[in-house]
């Protein structure tokens, strides 16, 4: 996956923020997986806890409290 500079992902939001998804990048299951979850264009995200090493990362979405890989969040671009 190739993300530019200027494109920040939801791996590197901080605990607290509220974010923007503007697309899923990836392909096959990891992008299905990522949209089931309901992490679609446009849906709003706030980080609520990051693991020491960063893996899980936990969410809520749409009122869903979710848990994503660093590999799953590194697929989301969000602003």
């Amino acid at each position: 996956m190739n993300t530019s500079a200027t494109e920040k992902t939801l791996k590197r939001a901080q605990i607290g923020e509220r974010v923007t998804v503007l697309k899923v990048a990836g392909e096959g299951p990891l992008r299905q997986r990522i949209l089931d979850m309901g992490l679609t264009k446009g849906a709003e995200v706030m980080i609520n806890k990051v693991a020491p090493l960063g893996d899980p990362i936990e969410v809520t979405v749409r009122g869903y409290e979710l848990s994503l890989r660093k590999k799953e969040a590194a697929c989301i671009i969000v602003r």
